[in-house]
């Protein structure tokens, strides 16, 4: 099969800005070294259905390919970033979607 492209699908809840600062400030070099795309994200966003409401942040970004979602994921700079993601957040969900082959 070939390659599709792939969207992550983040939901999470600042806790500490400063930390997560730190996180974006380095976030967007190490997206782009991996071929990522930002998309967008929303702090208010609304659930139609569902058992459990979602709160807080919603990112969403793409990437080429699922090797490239998880060579940036892998990457050990973005590990190291990630730890001001994870001391500032608290994380519902950090999931990759298949996106569909060209038609």
């Amino acid at each position: 099969m070939a390659d599709v492209p792939v969207y992550v699908v983040v939901n999470l809840h600042v806790e500490d800005p400063a930390s997560y600062l730190q996180y974006e400030k380095g976030f967007f070099p190490i997206l782009k070294k991996h071929q990522g795309k930002f998309i967008t994200y929303d702090d208010d966003i609304l659930t139609f259905e569902g058992e459990l409401p979602r709160s807080g942040r919603m990112v969403i970004f793409t990437f080429p390919s699922e090797q490239a979602a998880k060579d940036w994921y892998n990457d050990p700079d973005y590990q190291a970033l990630s730890e001001h993601r994870r001391a500032g957040t608290r994380l519902e969900f950090l999931t990759m979607v298949h996106g569909l082959p060209p038609r």
